[in-house]
């Protein structure tokens, strides 16, 4: 009896979450509910109590503390001195200024707990490029009374430390002109941790939940100012606008500021600052007038920012330089230390560059994780599985993954089969890898609460669970029920839980089984705003609160790790995850999470991968179609045209959904959907090369019109269309029945039609046709791509087909591109088992170089593959005959068809089969 009615009651409530499955404002705080939020907004300029003394400079940094200023004697019920704090400024190559800000810790009076600094997030590479500062100046600057003091960051620019009051900022050498500072305006605070006064309540409670706050306030709040800028960019995630629009100031009502905090939403809103699954405290500024600077706040506690609207501070009585036009904003978060990163730029690659040299460089991906991946919850057994490949082929549409969702397991027991649904894994895998294709299961962080289920005994029995505030195992209820959450901040654990995924630990899977981690913000259904309470704790005595942005980042860490490991490091790993924090970038892919079948949502999607891609996640996607809802046939449509050129491409549904492959909506749209589809499968050369440019750069794959044309003002607030590299312009279609489309194409050279080669002037707006097979898209003159034109049923075997480059020659009649290629799987890349040629067409002649280093020891990377058409758009001759070199060999010329199928113009030059490998230095002459 007691069994049935634990059953029934975990029914019920599970039955009660699949009804809040939508998003209901009450479940989650704002800023008026959120103390430390209220606390900073409340704060007026010019209130910051600290002033920096006794600066100096302490093995290559400039020191400092930080004082209060002295109690004003003829004012009463003031608040006690703050205790000084321990300011440290570092510089370092490239254009980065590091300030580090925390309490001040004398040996003799170390409280109990000192305040979380988060750990494996700066690669060891950063800080081989620290400089080593040797000495400080110091010059009254503007008319101050007082001094500040001045350090060297390159030949361009310094780092300024003003004393009084209290500031840090970054300014040009020549000109003395501002690039970003901290605490202008003088709203740094610091609530120290202290002891508990008699009487005093540091609870705080919101709806059913109480968070004890056992160390009672600890917020940081300060604002940084952007000078020479007209928008500021980036502090995923949330579904709104790619520029950041004012959340305060003359105007503005009722706004929130934007929220970092990982939560598990529901069919979010779009055009909302609500923060989504992941958190990047990174923000990016971009002007015409001074070019691009980044902020970075390495810190994993809730955080609120405020973009403030101009003329908020007409008040405050403080004066900044009148000449530069700058946004401000306000910084705010619960608990940690101030660990500020300033990336100088002055362009927009360079910040991207900057700031993954502090958390690192994308993991290059496999060839198959970038082609496209077909998903649902949950394909039913392997009957089911079967049949789905089987239609893929029965329709020639290409695929290469197949995903499986929580059903899949045993009772929801990860790292197991349900016996009756999949009782031949392993089987179902081989038939799947025999054609190429690969399948990914789900790993969720709750695990099962039982006693029978291995995991959870090893787990319970080692200590491996986060602990609730009173130091037993954590308890929330999940997927399984009942269920506790690996602590994955402990570098032990992490091992233990890679382990798993071993070949003799994780039965059933096999070589091309790879792992999808859902649900890891963490997600907890009768938690405080469905997540983990804030007074949990981690290894080390962590409150949850300090780490909670960076809990699935530690996951994604471990089950990367696991992947390697089970690989003996040879095989890349693939893992695609929903939370996300600085550093994501290293170990997969991420996605925007349970969307909508709603075309506002296909429109916010595009702003959402590009705030991702500017802050490090270059491998980032939207569920195609909407994860909820049955999007009707037309909006699929667009939704697989415009995700063809995401850098994830994965269709995706819920369970309550109706099924929707690209075979289901009558014969028409199976055309338009295996067009789109294949459309990516023709770009993958294309693709490959930009993951390996962010892979070695950070440049994402996907770009805002402005970081290819940063000077174009018209490309600022542009987030409908984006660049794919340097060469291609896409823009969505977001509207039912559209007849018609606006694209603005920047810049002062042509741009092709990708399907008709059809020129069409730059900076300018045309109005368009908005045919139904295809969103408009764009070859950037001055460019060449290259292309692979056979249609195969996955990547796997598309490896020794020829390659077709297609030249956009601009009004000089040049043009450049790139191709990279390895083996697409392993890391024999990383030793030199690659092939990088750049392609230089100028002077009516199209030269191939070798771009890979001639260093000794490399390995061999061979290819035989051979070009086998090449196709020149806006040449301005009429060339018979071309000549090939070395070898003195003619090539034949003709006008032909831009792509073999589809839609597209007869008559475009060509060069047929040329018959030069990939891999050789040539040169062909247009004659």
């Amino acid at each position: 009896m007691r069994t049935r009615l634990s059953l029934f009651l975990l029914l019920l409530f599970l039955s009660s979450c699949a009804v809040v499955l939508s998003w209901k404002k009450e479940e989650f705080r704002n800023c008026n509910q959120t103390p430390f939020c209220k606390r900073a907004r409340s704060r007026k300029p010019g209130s910051s109590p600290f002033l920096a003394a006794d600066v100096s400079i302490s093995d290559g940094d400039l020191v400092a503390k930080l004082v209060p200023r002295e109690p004003d004697p003829d004012q009463e019920d003031q608040e006690p001195p703050a205790r000084p704090l321990a300011l440290t400024l570092s510089a370092y190559r490239d254009g980065v200024m590091r300030v580090k800000i925390d309490e001040d810790y004398p040996s003799q009076e170390s409280p109990h707990k000192r305040r979380f600094q988060v750990p494996d997030v700066i690669v060891s590479e950063f800080e081989s490029k620290k400089l080593w500062l040797q000495r400080v100046s110091t010059e009254r600057v503007g008319g101050d009374e007082g001094v500040s003091s001045i350090v060297y960051l390159s030949d361009e620019y310094e780092g300024v430390v003003r004393h009084d009051p209290f500031e840090v900022y970054v300014r040009e050498r020549s000109s003395g002109d501002r690039v970003l500072s901290m605490n202008s305006h003088g709203l740094f605070d610091f609530e120290q941790l202290r002891e508990k006064k008699e009487g005093e309540d540091w609870e705080e409670r919101f709806r059913s939940h109480t968070d004890t706050r056992p160390y009672g306030p600890q917020s940081i709040s300060f604002d940084v100012s952007f000078y020479g800028a007209d928008f500021v960019y980036g502090i995923p995630e949330r579904a709104a606008s790619l520029a950041l629009k004012p959340t305060r100031g003359p105007g503005i009502d009722h706004s929130e500021p934007y929220r970092l905090f990982n939560l598990d939403v529901f069919e979010y809103l779009h055009d909302s600052p609500f923060g989504l699954y992941g958190a990047i405290p990174f923000m990016i500024s971009h002007g015409k007038a001074r070019g691009t600077s980044g902020f970075f706040w390495l810190n994993a506690a809730e955080m609120q920012i405020d973009v403030l609207g101009e003329g908020w501070d007409a008040d405050s009585g403080i004066s900044l330089p009148s000449s530069q036009k700058r946004v401000d904003t306000f910084w705010m978060s619960e608990a940690g230390i101030v660990d500020a990163f300033f990336f100088i730029g002055p362009g927009p690659k360079d910040v991207v560059k900057q700031y993954v040299g502090v958390t690192g460089n994308p993991a290059m991906p496999q060839l198959f994780a970038i082609a496209y991946h077909q998903c649902r919850w949950n394909y039913r057994d392997e009957e089911d599985v079967e049949n789905v490949d089987a239609k893929f082929d029965e329709h020639d549409i290409p695929y290469d993954v197949l995903w499986l969702d929580i059903e899949h397991t045993d009772g929801k027991r990860y790292f197991t089969w349900d016996k009756v649904l999949f009782p031949h894994p392993e089987e179902m895998q081989r038939k799947l890898a025999a054609k190429g294709r690969h399948m990914v299961t789900i790993v969720d962080p709750h695990i099962k609460r039982d006693e029978s289920y291995h995991i959870h005994k090893e787990a319970s029995k080692n200590g491996y669970y986060v602990k609730d505030a009173s130091g037993n195992d954590f308890e929330g209820w999940c997927w399984p029920g009942s269920s506790s959450y690996i602590d994955m901040l402990s570098p032990e654990i992490r091992s233990w839980w890679a382990d798993k995924f071993s070949f003799e630990n994780y039965v059933g899977s096999t070589p091309s089984l790879y792992i999808w981690n859902d649900m890891n913000e963490p997600s907890v259904f009768n938690g405080p705003e469905l997540t983990m309470p804030r007074d949990a704790l981690h290894y080390g005595g962590v409150e949850h609160r300090e780490l909670h942005n960076a809990n699935g980042y530690y996951f994604h860490m471990a089950t990367s790790d696991g992947l390697l490991k089970r690989g003996n490091g040879n095989d890349r790993p693939f893992v695609l995850s929903r939370a996300f924090f600085p550093g994501s970038q290293r170990y997969g892919a991420v996605w925007t999470g349970d969307n909508t079948a709603e075309w506002d949502q296909l429109r916010v999607s595009v702003p959402m991968i590009l705030t991702l891609g500017l802050t490090g996640l270059s491998f980032s996607g939207a569920d195609v179609g909407g994860f909820f809802g049955n999007p009707e046939p037309e909006l699929l449509v667009r939704w697989y045209q415009l995700g063809a050129y995401y850098p994830f491409f994965r269709a995706h549904a819920h369970q309550d959904t109706k099924r929707r492959e690209p075979w289901l909506f009558g014969e028409r749209n199976t055309e338009l959907m295996r067009d789109a589809i294949r459309t990516r499968y023709m770009l993958l050369p294309f693709f490959y090369t930009l993951f390996r440019e962010a892979n070695v750069t950070g440049v994402p794959v996907v770009r805002p019109l402005w970081m290819e044309f940063p000077f174009d003002e018209a490309t600022f607030d542009k987030d409908e269309a984006f660049m794919v590299g340097n060469s291609l312009l896409v823009q969505g279609i977001f509207t039912e029945r559209a007849k018609h489309v606006s694209v603005y194409l920047p810049g002062k050279e042509s741009w092709y039609d990708l399907r008709t080669g059809t020129a069409y002037l730059g900076s300018k707006t045309h109005k368009l046709e908005a045919p139904e097979d295809h969103v408009p898209a764009f070859q950037r003159a001055g460019t060449i791509i290259p292309r692979r034109d056979r249609f195969r049923r996955s990547t796997t075997q598309t490896v020794n087909d020829p390659y077709t480059l297609v030249i956009a020659l601009n009004s000089s009649q040049t043009a450049e591109g790139e191709l990279y290629i390895d083996d697409g799987k392993s890391f024999e890349f990383k030793h030199g088992a690659y092939i990088h040629r750049r392609f230089v067409f100028k002077g009516g002649k199209l030269t191939s170089l070798n771009m890979a280093p001639a260093t000794s020891g490399n390995l061999p990377f061979k290819s035989e593959c051979i070009i086998e058409r090449i196709i020149i758009l806006g040449h301005a001759g009429g060339p018979k005959n071309a000549l090939i070199e070395p070898g003195n060999l003619k090539a034949q010329v003709e006008f032909g068809p831009l792509l073999l199928q589809g839609r597209s113009s007869s008559g475009v030059l060509t060069i047929r089969k040329p018959g030069i490998r990939i891999a050789d230095d040539w040169t062909i002459k247009v004659l």
